[in-house]
């Protein structure tokens, strides 16, 4: 339990954190009320949200500053130790083990506990009253390689609330949910802050929730906080000027292109064997944004995949140019310029080890390769820089591992891979997870 006469449960003050000779926190404050309140981290893609989190985790070691929970300072050296401390957190990223099932993965910290043996009748029974308290409708003893990417998020937020919680992180945990599952979650989120007394660090570019949920909110800029307030003090446009250093005016700007008249892509009665997708018919034209829309379960993420090759198709026509194609395998659908962006990118959309280089030019080896099958190193970095200046990925090289950007900007990266060999038609599944209202914009 927190001391009631502490004025905050967390303050972390003047932290500085580098890594070589990249500033990515300068003197960062962040305190966080006790009794239960939802605090709101702000900023754009790489202004360090994450870094900030990862210090108080245990993660990364800060190179200055303070952490003081509940009255006392605090070094936790690892994940473990935040853990110990009451330090939870829902990180962007998936972290579940896919060939355990659900109940497994929530008490994962908890298993060989016992010096003798496990009891995993009361485990899984355990997990299942968690999920069930969250109002998800998710089986505790399913393996989570076949759960979707959204009972995985929720899998995620109940291994955190397993714990013995104090304070409990969220980055970006509606980005893969529809609106009743949001719905659902930030009534979680009341229940904890009203009933449980826990502080609550919400991480989100979706300000609309913020405005919802929090009560108060921090703003990161470029490694420094550029504002502490509550919410009801101010307002979108605020916000957004702490966030980006400007006003932004038009959030969603009007589209100057000329949309062609003659579908440059159909898709004819598709059907497809072992998933949700059964007689789907569209087209699309160029310069055309085809927006597919469903809950969750709905079908829009399998109808991409199947479309992509990653499924397999029962019955159906795919269309390009008037010409009539199949995709038997992804690499039938690159093949025919098809690119696609999926929503789970630490799955399925970047090579997290690999470096920015290699990620964007992975899907361009023909482009990029001589007569004799050599890469033309000179055309790679023109493509790569080209597209890292576009799309505004922060990063001082190209050679930086993509595992070391902010998730915003790995999504950039996912995206201009795509780019890259430009492809007549591109599916982007949850295309602005992750992403700031800048980078949106």
């Amino acid at each position: 339990m927190h001391n009631s006469d502490n004025e905050y449960r967390l303050e972390m003050t003047g932290i500085s954190k580098s890594f070589g000779v990249v500033s990515v926190l300068e003197n960062v404050n962040l305190k966080v009320k006790p009794g239960g309140e939802i605090h709101a981290l702000l900023g754009e893609n790489g202004a360090g949200k994450s870094t900030l989190v990862k210090i108080l985790s245990g993660v990364h070691q800060k190179d200055s500053g303070k952490v003081i929970l509940d009255g006392e300072e605090i070094s936790p050296k690892n994940t473990h130790d935040g853990q110990v401390l009451g330090i939870s957190v829902v990180y962007q990223e998936l972290s579940l083990v896919n060939d355990l099932s659900v109940a497994e993965n929530i008490y994962l910290h908890k298993l060989g506990a016992s010096k003798f043996w496990m009891n995993w009748k009361q485990i899984t029974k355990d997990a299942q009253e968690l999920i069930d308290s969250l109002g998800f409708d998710i089986d505790a003893s399913a393996t989570v390689r076949n759960l979707s990417i959204v009972q995985k998020q929720v899998v995620e937020i109940a291994k955190a609330l397993s714990e013995d919680t104090k304070v409990l992180v969220l980055d970006e945990p509606t980005t893969v949910f529809d609106p009743t599952d949001t719905k659902k979650l930030f009534d979680n989120l009341f229940k904890l802050r009203d009933k449980g007394g826990i502080s609550i660090i919400y991480i989100s570019h979706h300000l609309d929730e913020i405005f919802k949920i929090a009560d108060s909110v921090t703003v990161l800029r470029d490694g420094v906080d550029t504002g502490s307030m509550a919410v009801k003090d101010t307002n979108t446009d605020g916000v957004i000027r702490l966030m980006i250093g400007r006003e932004l005016k038009d959030l969603y700007p009007t589209r100057d292109v000329k949309i062609g008249d003659v579908p440059v892509f159909e898709v004819k009665n598709l059907t497809a064997k072992d998933t949700l997708v059964h007689d789907v018919s569209f087209s699309v034209r160029p310069g055309e944004v085809l927006g597919i829309a469903g809950l969750g379960g709905s079908g829009r993420t399998e109808t991409a995949k199947l479309i992509f090759g990653a499924h397999k198709k029962k019955s159906g026509t795919l269309i390009l140019n008037g010409k009539e194609i199949k995709t038997n395998s992804p690499v039938c659908a690159v093949g025919h310029q098809i690119g696609f962006v999926s929503e789970d990118r630490k799955e399925d959309g970047v090579f997290l080890p690999l470096s920015i280089r290699r990620n964007i030019s992975v899907t361009n080896f023909a482009g990029i390769s001589g007569k004799l099958g050599f890469i033309n190193v000179d055309d790679e970095y023109k493509n790569v820089l080209g597209l890292i200046e576009k799309l505004n990925i922060k990063t001082p090289s190209s050679e930086v591992d993509v595992k070391n950007l902010s998730g915003g900007n790995q999504q950039k990266v996912a995206l201009a891979k795509w780019l890259s060999i430009d492809s007549k038609v591109i599916f982007i599944d949850e295309p602005t997870r992750g992403v700031d209202v800048g980078g949106e914009n």
